[in-house]
């Protein structure tokens, strides 16, 4: 039973760590020894867990389902699907944008498991808006893809556009200040669109 334990503790810890260096530094610049390193293992025990980088990225793309659950939660009324994705991003997935702006900057070949993933979770947002029009709480003149889409700009890019938000408001995208009134302000705004 220890043996299970110590390999669950040392795969959480070398997921933690890969974590930190993919979010922090993209996927080109992440390096397997630094995140042994960090997680305090040799590298040929991450080969153990994982067959290689790509492998162990999906691992921690998975894991932020599990990490953060209330994430998949899609609110039944249309006016509050783009505050709660707001203060999910800020509040606890602000190393997975920085990671996602890493991964739009680099050039890399397309890596089927991780993009799967990732459209996935973008249809569920689409197929989420679809189900609110069918039941007629959005207007059928709204497509559910540009509006999913417009939904996902306005609750990222104040956050990963931080210098710009910074430039343009005075404060921080971090500070609760900022953050209260961009929850509130997408509020009205969804208030707007969603009225029939």
């Amino acid at each position: 039973m220890g043996e299970i334990r110590n390999a669950e503790r040392t795969r959480k810890n070398i997921l933690e760590a890969a974590r930190k260096e993919f979010f922090d530094k993209g996927y080109t610049g992440a390096r397997i020894e630094v995140i042994a390193k960090n997680a305090d293992v040799k590298k040929q025990l991450i080969y153990h867990y994982f067959k290689g980088k790509e492998e162990l990225l999906v691992a921690v793309l998975d894991q932020l389902k599990v990490d953060t659950p209330d994430w998949a939660i899609f609110p039944p009324n249309p006016v509050d699907i783009a505050e709660h994705r707001f203060r999910i991003f800020s509040q606890t997935r602000m190393d997975f944008l920085r990671f996602t702006a890493w991964e739009a900057l680099e050039t890399q070949p397309q890596q089927v498991a991780r993009k799967q993933r990732r459209e996935e979770t973008l249809q569920s947002y689409v197929e989420d808006i679809k189900l609110k029009q069918e039941a007629g709480l959005i207007s059928e003149d709204l497509d559910p893809e540009l509006l999913t889409l417009a939904i996902s700009a306005l609750t990222t890019y104040p956050l990963v556009y931080g210098d710009v938000t910074k430039m343009i408001t005075g404060l921080e995208p971090g500070d609760p200040q900022f953050q209260e009134k961009w929850a509130k302000f997408l509020t009205k705004i969804s208030e707007l669109i969603f009225r029939k």
